[in-house]
C-alpha cells in the first residue's frame, strides 16, 4: 500500500469518528509503527487522540479479520487489571472503511529498543526497572485464567509445546533453503523433553519490551501493546520469549537481533534469572523448568524467521531485516543450545 492509498485508506474512517466519539473535526495523523501484520493510524481532533487498527485492504487471507477481532476481545478482558489501551469502539465491515477495524485510546509513550529516553539520563538502575516492570505486567497477563468467560473461545491451551513443535518441524522441513541441521536436532530434543503441561492462562503471544509503551519522563510501562497474536496456552512460553533477548550474557557475539532490547546489555543490568525469579513470586509459579523454556524460546524464533530468509533466498523479499537472519537464525540456534544445556 502506498503512503497515498493508505492515507486515502485512512480518511474513510473520519465519519465513524465524529459520530462514535462525538469528534467535531478529526483528522488523520500518521501512520505508527507496530504489530506484526496490521496496520496503525493515529488520528486527533483539538486536545484529544486516538488510534485505530486494521489489516491492510489487500490482505487476500479470508481469516485476516481474526487478528483485530482478537485483539478486541482480549483488550476487553484485561482491561483495568493489565496497562493496556483502553478500547473506545468497534467497526465493522459496514463501516466507511469497508473492512474491521479497532478504535483505542492513544498512549503517549515510546517503545524503547536500544536506548533510553533522555530524561532517564539522571536514574540509576533505569533499565532495572524497566525489566522488572516488563515481568511485572507479564505476572499481570497471566494472572487471567483460561477459563474465565471472557477468553472463550481464545485458542486451545492442550498440548500447546507438542502442537508448535510439530508445526514448525513440519513448516521448516517442507520449506528449506539451506542446512540447519541444529534446527532439527534441537526440535526432537524439544519434542522428546516436553515438561509436564503447566495450567494455561492468557498469553500476549510476543511479549518483549519494544511491544510495551513506556513513559517518557520514567522508566515506568504504561501500556502493553499488540496483542493480535494473544491466546490461551502455556504462561512460560511467553516468560522465554520475554527474556531470551534480554541482558549480556548471550551465547553468540553479537547476539541475534542485537539491537531488541539492547538498553539491557549494560554490565550490572538486572538479570534474566533474577526477573525470573520476580515472575516465579508473583504468579506463584514455579521456574523448574525454565532451562527448557528458554531454549525453546530461541528455537522457534528461529523456526519462525527462517521463512523471511527463504522469502529472501527466493528473491521475494530483500530487506535488510531479511539479510541479515543469514547469522541471525544460526545464532539464535546457538543460543538455544546453551539454554538447554541450563546455559543462559
Amino acid at each position: 500500500m502506498t503512503s497515498a492509498t493508505m492515507d486515502t485508506d485512512a480518511e474513510n474512517i473520519l465519519p465513524w469518528l465524529r459520530e462514535n466519539l462525538g469528534w467535531e473535526a478529526p483528522q488523520f495523523t500518521a501512520a505508527l509503527a507496530g504489530g506484526n501484520s496490521n496496520i496503525t493510524w493515529r488520528f486527533d481532533s483539538d486536545d484529544q487522540a486516538c488510534v485505530v487498527r486494521t489489516f491492510p485492504a489487500e490482505t487476500i487471507s479470508p481469516t485476516a479479520h481474526r487478528g483485530i477481532e482478537r485483539e478486541f476481545k482480549v483488550l476487553k478482558a484485561v482491561e483495568g487489571r493489565v496497562r493496556a489501551p483502553r478500547v473506545l469502539g468497534w467497526g465493522g465491515a459496514e463501516s466507511g472503511l469497508g473492512r474491521p477495524f479497532l478504535c483505542l485510546e492513544c498512549i503517549d509513550g515510546v517503545a524503547i529498543t536500544d536506548t533510553l529516553p533522555d530524561a532517564y539520563a539522571d536514574l540509576p538502575g533505569a533499565a532495572d526497572k524497566l525489566g522488572m516492570e516488563m515481568v511485572d505486567q507479564l505476572a499481570a497477563i497471566h494472572g487471567i485464567e483460561a477459563t474465565e468467560p471472557a477468553l472463550e473461545g481464545l485458542g486451545r491451551p492442550e498440548n500447546f509445546l507438542q502442537r508448535q513443535l510439530d508445526r514448525w518441524l513440519k513448516v521448516r522441513r517442507d520449506t528449506g533453503v539451506r542446512e540447519l541441521p541444529a534446527l532439527f536436532e534441537l526440535g526432537d530434543w524439544l519434542h522428546s523433553n516436553i515438561p509436564p503441561e503447566a495450567p494455561a492462562s492468557l498469553i500476549h503471544g510476543d511479549y518483549h519490551l519494544d511491544n510495551t509503551l513506556a513513559s517518557r519522563h520514567k522508566p515506568e510501562i504504561l501500556a502493553v501493546i499488540d496483542w493480535e497474536l494473544s491466546t490461551v496456552g502455556d504462561p512460560y512460553t511467553d516468560l522465554g520469549l520475554a527474556l531470551m533477548l534480554w541482558g549480556d550474557s548471550r551465547a553468540a557475539s553479537p547476539p541475534a537481533f542485537e539491537h531488541l532490547q539492547s538498553i539491557s546489555r549494560v554490565p550490572g543490568t538486572i538479570s534474566r534469572r533474577d526477573l525470573a525469579q520476580r515472575w516465579s513470586a508473583k504468579t506463584g509459579r514455579s521456574i523448574d523448568h525454565l532451562d527448557y523454556y528458554m531454549a525453546f524460546a530461541f528455537w522457534r524464533l528461529a523456526a519462525i524467521v527462517e521463512g523471511a530468509y527463504c522469502l529472501y533466498v527466493d528473491g521475494k523479499v530483500d530487506t535488510e531485516y531479511a539479510r541479515k537472519l543469514e547469522y541471525n537464525v544460526p545464532a539464535l540456534l546457538k543460543e538455544a543450545e546453551q539454554a538447554a544445556q541450563g546455559n543462559w
